[in-house]
This record gives C-alpha cells, sequence and structure tokens, in this order.
C-alpha cells in the first residue's frame, strides 16, 4: 500500500510531526455527517426519526430505508428546495501544545429527491485551514437511481443505483469507516479507511449497483477509478494525498439487516479489491480488503437508545517491488504486506437529545523498517468518548426540521508507531514523544438549518 515515493521518512519528536497527528485525530471526530434539514422539509419527520440521536450520524431502521429508496420518499405536500447548511465552532486543546478556538468548518448540502426515482445527498465543506483562511471541496457525494416496490418471487424488491466517490459511504447500515466516520488514525490502514495515507475517500467516483431483498438481504457490487490529479486539485484536495492510479476494482457488500421494531441487528460482509500505482508510474500493487461488521440497536420507545457496532477490515498486499531492507544491507523486504483496522463502538442515548460514545479504534500492520520507520511497527490505538447534547430535531421539539449540536471530545491515544513511549523515535538526550502526549480535548458546537 505504500510503495517507494511514499517511504516515510524517521520521523523526529518535533512539534511538526506531532501536530500533523493531532490534526488528524482532531479531523475524526468533526467530520462525522449529520442530520440533513433538508431531508425533514421534504419528509415531513423531525430529524429524530432517521437519526438515534436527533443530530445523528447513528442511523434508525427508518434513515436506512430512507438512504435505501435514495433519499426520495416525500411527505407530498409540494416541492422543498432540497438545500442545507452547517456551521461548526471548535475549541481544540492537545495536550501538549496551544489552544485554537475557530469555526472550523461550514457545509452546503444539496440533498434530496430530484423525482420518484432520484435523488441524492452532495456535500460541499470549507475547513478552517489557517489564521481566516478556508479550503472549499467537494466531499462526500451520493447520487441515486432507485426502483421501488418491486415483487420478486412474492416479495418486496428495492434496487438502486449509487454513483458515489467514496467506497462505502453509500452503505445503508452506515457501520463502514466511510458512513459511521470512525477511522483509526496512524502510519497505515485500509483502503476502506478515509485517515489512511493517500486514501480513496472523495478522491474517485464509481458506480455500484444494489437490492435489498424481502426487507432483510442486502447486496451491492460496483467499481471505481481514481479522479485525475488535476479533477482532485481542482475539487479541493491536495495533490500529495492522490491515491494513484487504480484499476481492475471491485466492490462487494452482502449483510443480513434485521428490523424487529423496538430492536435491530445486522451482521455483513465487505470486500474492495484493486490494482494500485502510487505513483501513478510505478509498478502495480495487489491490495484486497476483506471485512465484517455487526451492528445492534435497541430502540424501545426511543427514550433510552443502546447501539454498540463492531468492524473488522483485513488487507491483503502484494507490493509490486519489494524494498531494500534497511537492517540487513543488499536484501530486500518481503514484498507481502497486510494491514488490519478495528473499530468497537458502544453509544447510549436518552430521549434522543443526550449521549455518550466509548468508540476504540486499532491500526496494526505487517513489519517493514523501510514503510515504518523508525521502529519498523504501524500498529496505533486510538480511544474517543464523547458526550452530547441535541435539544431540538424531535417532534416535540420547539424546532423540528433545524438542529443544534454541543459536544465534548476526549482523544486518549495509547500506542504510536507501535509504542507507548518515544513515539517518533528521538535520540539519547533529546526531548521525547510519548503516545499520551498526543492526547486531546475538543469542544464543539454546531448548527444545522
Amino acid at each position: 500500500m505504500l510503495p517507494l515515493p511514499f517511504r516515510r521518512r524517521p520521523r523526529t519528536p518535533g512539534h511538526a510531526g506531532m501536530w500533523a497527528v493531532l490534526a488528524l485525530l482532531l479531523s475524526l471526530a468533526s467530520q462525522s455527517a449529520q442530520a440533513i434539514p433538508a431531508y425533514a422539509r421534504q419528509t415531513g419527520s423531525a430529524c429524530a426519526d432517521c437519526h438515534a440521536g436527533a443530530y445523528g450520524p447513528a442511523l434508525t431502521p427508518y434513515g436506512m430505508r430512507f438512504k435505501l429508496n435514495g433519499y426520495t420518499d416525500t411527505d407530498g405536500q409540494g416541492t422543498k428546495i432540497p438545500v442545507a447548511a452547517q456551521l461548526t465552532e471548535t475549541h481544540s486543546n492537545p495536550k501538549t501544545g496551544p489552544s485554537d478556538t475557530s469555526l472550523t468548518e461550514g457545509d452546503l448540502y444539496l440533498a434530496g429527491r430530484v423525482s420518484d426515482n432520484v435523488g441524492g445527498y452532495i456535500k460541499v465543506e470549507a475547513d478552517h485551514t489557517g489564521h481566516n483562511t478556508y479550503n472549499t471541496r467537494l466531499s462526500n457525494v451520493d447520487l441515486r437511481y432507485v426502483a421501488k416496490e418491486l415483487k420478486i418471487a412474492g416479495k418486496d424488491t428495492t434496487i438502486g443505483v449509487s454513483v458515489n466517490n467514496s467506497p462505502g459511504f453509500q452503505d445503508p447500515i452506515a457501520a463502514l469507516p466511510n458512513a459511521s466516520f470512525l477511522a483509526p488514525g496512524g502510519t497505515t490502514a485500509t483502503l476502506l479507511n478515509p485517515a489512511a495515507p493517500n486514501s480513496p475517500t472523495n478522491r474517485v467516483i464509481g458506480a455500484t449497483v444494489y437490492a435489498l431483498y424481502d426487507k432483510v438481504w442486502y447486496a451491492e457490487a460496483g467499481s471505481y477509478r481514481s479522479l485525475a490529479p488535476g479533477t482532485q486539485d481542482e475539487l479541493g484536495y491536495n495533490r500529495n494525498g492522490d491515491p494513484g492510479k487504480l484499476s481492475n476494482t471491485g466492490y462487494f457488500r452482502f449483510a443480513y439487516m434485521k428490523d424487529m421494531r423496538t430492536q435491530f441487528f445486522s451482521a455483513g460482509v465487505v470486500a474492495l479489491t484493486t490494482k494500485r500505482q502510487l505513483p501513478r508510474a510505478a509498478t502495480r500493487d495487489d491490495i484486497d480488503d476483506f471485512g465484517y461488521d455487526l451492528t445492534y440497536q435497541y430502540l424501545g420507545n426511543r427514550e433510552h437508545i443502546v447501539q454498540a457496532s463492531y468492524v473488522n477490515i483485513y488487507e491483503r498486499r502484494d507490493y509490486g517491488q519489494p524494498l531494500p531492507n534497511p537492517a540487513v544491507p543488499g536484501t530486500f523486504e518481503s514484498d507481502n504486506g497486510s494491514a488490519r483496522d478495528q473499530v468497537t463502538s458502544l453509544a447510549y442515548t436518552f430521549r434522543q437529545t443526550y449521549g455518550l460514545q466509548l468508540s476504540r479504534l486499532k491500526s496494526t500492520g505487517s513489519q517493514s523498517a523501510a514503510r515504518y520507520p523508525p521502529f519498523g511497527n504501524p500498529d496505533s490505538t486510538i480511544n474517543l468518548i464523547t458526550v452530547f447534547w441535541a435539544p431540538f430535531g424531535k417532534d416535540d421539539s420547539w424546532i423540528t426540521k433545524g438542529n443544534l449540536k454541543l459536544g465534548a471530545t476526549w482523544f486518549r491515544v495509547s500506542r504510536f508507531n507501535g509504542r507507548s513511549s518515544n513515539v517518533f523515535g528521538a535520540p539519547p538526550g533529546a526531548a521525547s514523544t510519548d503516545a499520551s502526549d498526543l492526547n486531546a480535548f475538543s469542544l464543539s458546537a454546531s448548527i444545522a438549518f
């Protein structure tokens, strides 16, 4: 996954490397997809009907059906303008380094139905990049055509096509990293992880065909290709993050989804396979992702909601060109490698207003002195603790078609670069950085309208 030009230089314990890691960790919590008021206005439903917490991102079975139906469901009360917006103010307080308070993100959503069979989701995102400067980019895209109310062998069937730019974002269960926005961060990760180095997230375009049979069996298959570097640049993405040239790419998803009214359970498998050239003139690496996921929701009467999920994705890599082994001059490292991402999450929501979420994000990979200096070990473990308050977006609240969310998140890093101490390999006598020095705390306020 990390060929020759992406070889990482040995990191120093200086501030630059540490701030880069902190920025990555903070972004994992700030990029969560939220309830889109345009959908609430279109359907006549409150935000809490689709989301376990009234502001999102976790979907209820009702929200999953809305997504499967191509974002086209409506209350039939005339045409609604499919536009919404979100603003997020964040105070970041890292354990080591200066605190910062800024308007971190402004989002514009073009989201809703075009016709009975066509609908979509487009997010344009402006991210704070420095003093009074912002970078505008095209974020997640999911455009759909859907045929509903079909019958196959007497069973209800829905068949659709999704054109999207992030493998896994279109998934209705919203457990995969691109949909849940819970992604392990570190020096390696799987292609299905948006925090992976040179991730394909938002930098590819593809189409998948999906079907829901008998309301419980879900299947999806499709393909992707990476956008040209110039196109990525025009869409607001730095060329250094180019995922490379992808070919023979296939995406596959199969899941069992059971809505039991007061409870929901799903079990699924996912695969992504491709041949990648990074940079684009390099030899091809064969990359195959295989994963499984389990989710459970206790919804009850919506006063107490409990959600649990586990995702495990394994990536197999066959490198087109092995790297020289720095530990044994004159030899080469293995041309095979692997990576694994695991995400465990448990959330409790009271009256869809007050919430607590605990998440453990773990990334591991095969040893490689050339690819993962200074220790040859890319393993990382991050724990997130999040509490939030979302007062609106419910049928009995003052505002049902918009919302406010106040949240606090603790980032606890217990392992980075395979170590808990001196994670950047400072020489004897120099100041070192421990994994816990990467801890951070953030407060955020978001409003959607």
